[in-house]
């Protein structure tokens, strides 16, 4: 048994490495345990095929669903101190970025982009929880004004993808200074009469919530997204008290006159493309017409860069049906 054991069976499996098996094929989901190849999730943008829970999603994968042909062209957001409080917990706030920024692939939390859905050109940004929580600093409050700026320089809508924990503690009061300078942002939208429409996905919490979040013309928002200020575990252990079930959530925000609609992540786009053309007065699209997302290359990483130099310079639409013309013009 010894000459089995000791040489057999390891000369067998040496014959048999698992070492060139790719790693991280399978996905649990959260809500129901199924395990999930990951291209057929990919494919299915982060949604479980069976039970429909819609987990995280990065901005880079959003767009290139969102966007026709999967073509934008990102927005340069300025860059602020990178640690004006010398903060430090257990670790430095620098190193806390900096481990981020290897994780995700990204500079910071929120990514803003131009192009076209429905060849209707817009602006559009979308905040990556997996950047320390999608928390609110002052790159986030500079990436918001930066896509209200150009989206009232191109007389585009601007499109939002909320998902954070809330302000930044690393950046003290400053964090929490992004919140007016959003809503201000958010007021030259509608200064220049153009549209502001909102997704809150899962989680948008906190100071979030509290400003640019819920400020939107039109206010959407993905299955079973948790949305709120408190948490209901705070409320609950503050007020003494059990909460009614589903209480802040999407379904339970709709419910209750907060939200204007719950739409599934695979509906969103067709939805988004509706909405847009409704606000900008525009005639509404022919589902036939419109270019479908291109297909995802499961060879690549979902964070792969984009080229800008692919992206499609389009006529700024207005909110007569002149321009239009020439924003869908093929």
């Amino acid at each position: 048994m010894n000459w089995i054991t000791n040489y057999v069976r390891p000369t067998i499996n040496s014959l048999f490495s698992r070492r060139e098996l790719p790693e991280n094929l399978w996905t649990k989901c959260d809500e129901c345990g199924t395990m999930l190849f990951h291209r057929e999730l990919a494919a299915h943008l982060n949604v479980c095929t069976s039970c429909g829970h819609h987990m995280p999603i990065t901005p880079r994968a959003r767009f290139n669903a969102l966007f026709d042909g999967g073509v934008f062209t990102e927005v340069k957001v300025p860059e602020p101190i990178a640690d004006p409080l010398q903060f430090r917990d257990q670790k430095k706030y620098t190193d806390r970025l900096k481990a981020a920024q290897k994780q995700t692939g990204e500079k910071e939390a929120m990514l803003v982009a131009t192009g076209e859905i429905g060849r209707t050109p817009i602006v559009a940004a979308a905040q990556d929880f997996s950047f320390m929580a999608g928390s609110m600093g002052m790159y986030v409050g500079n990436a918001i004004i930066a896509a209200a700026e150009e989206a009232v320089k191109l007389k585009r809508p601007l499109i939002l993808f909320s998902a954070a924990g809330g302000a930044r503690m690393q950046e003290g009061i400053l964090s929490l200074m992004q919140m007016p300078r959003t809503t201000v942002a958010v007021e030259m939208l509608k200064e220049a009469g153009l549209p502001y429409i909102v997704v809150l996905t899962h989680p948008t919490t906190g100071g979030v919530t509290a400003s640019y979040a819920m400020l939107g013309d039109v206010q959407l928002a993905e299955p079973g997204a948790l949305i709120c200020f408190a948490g209901p575990r705070v409320i609950e252990q503050t007020i003494h008290e059990k909460l009614p079930e589903g209480f802040q959530r999407a379904e339970y925000l709709l419910d209750h006159g907060m939200l204007d609609r719950v739409t599934p992540r695979a509906k969103l786009r067709d939805e988004l493309i509706g909405l847009v053309r409704l606000l900008l007065g525009l005639p509404p699209a022919i589902a036939a017409d419109l270019p479908a997302p291109a297909a995802a290359d499961d060879s690549a990483p979902d964070d792969a860069a984009t080229p800008e130099a692919a992206a499609p310079k389009a006529e700024p639409a207005a909110a007569s049906a002149k321009p239009a013309a020439k924003a869908t013009k093929t």
